[in-house]
């Protein structure tokens, strides 16, 4: 593996004293495709600090039907919740693209939280950010079209991953979106026909990311404002 803690996004905002004392207790790992950092409810160990894979947070009814309500990938940190005192998570955090990511273990998280102000105040910037993602996420799945909800996810994962194409099954972004299969490849080969993606047997490719956006509602932009001002306020001091 040839990638640098400062791969991910939230870890490169740090100062340097800060890296100084956390990347030394990083620990690289490879996550597969459908693997489960946390299951619904399990306990926390780690938390996680995504380089080039995507990570789903994905809640599940008692029905067993699912739904994602968020996607995190190099700009962020699974498992944020930590940083308040959680051990276990409502949700399932599921690898949607393979990749790697570096892991801290819950005691020294929660340790660098206390002792950190620039540290502390990083992730509750970020724990903010994530908020509004998933506040925005559920607000576009019940006022959006299914077209609008997927050109919001794939500009997301995009954003958030080093490659413009995704390795993915129908079936698997059916359940993130909490909708039918056959609606999902209705609307990609829309897309495809637009000439705005590549869409094939388990593989997207986007060719025109304008003609995305144009296709994409309000909330984008909106998520991504967000993540512009955790980058601005990372470090009060």
């Amino acid at each position: 593996m040839n990638s640098k803690p400062e791969s991910n996004q939230l870890l490169a905002l740090l100062p340097q004293e800060s890296k100084d004392r956390i990347f030394p207790q990083l620990q690289e790992v490879t996550l597969a495709q459908g693997e489960n950092v946390y299951v619904d409810g399990s306990d926390m160990d780690y938390v996680y600090f995504p380089v080039d894979c995507l990570i789903s947070l994905v809640y599940v009814r008692r029905s067993g039907r699912s739904a994602e309500i968020s996607v995190l990938g190099r700009e962020g940190i699974v498992g944020i919740a930590i940083s308040i005192g959680e051990d276990r998570t409502p949700s399932r955090a599921a690898v949607q693209i393979p990749g790697m990511a570096y892991r801290l273990s819950t005691p020294v998280f929660r340790r660098q939280v206390g002792s950190d102000p620039s540290f502390r105040w990083l992730m509750l910037s970020y724990s903010r950010s994530l908020i509004a993602q998933m506040a925005q996420t559920a607000s576009c799945n019940r006022h959006h079209t299914l077209d609008q909800q997927l050109c919001r996810w794939l500009l997301l994962s995009m954003d958030r991953l080093p490659s413009q194409q995704l390795t993915l099954t129908d079936k698997l972004l059916a359940e993130m979106l909490g909708v039918a299969q056959d609606d999902i490849v209705d609307v990609a080969k829309r897309l495809h026909d637009a000439g705005i993606i590549r869409y094939e047997a388990g593989t997207i490719m986007v060719l025109d990311r304008g003609g995305l956006e144009k296709f994409c509602c309000e909330c984008y932009s909106f998520i991504m404002e967000e993540s512009d001002r955790l980058a601005i306020s990372a470090d009060p001091l």
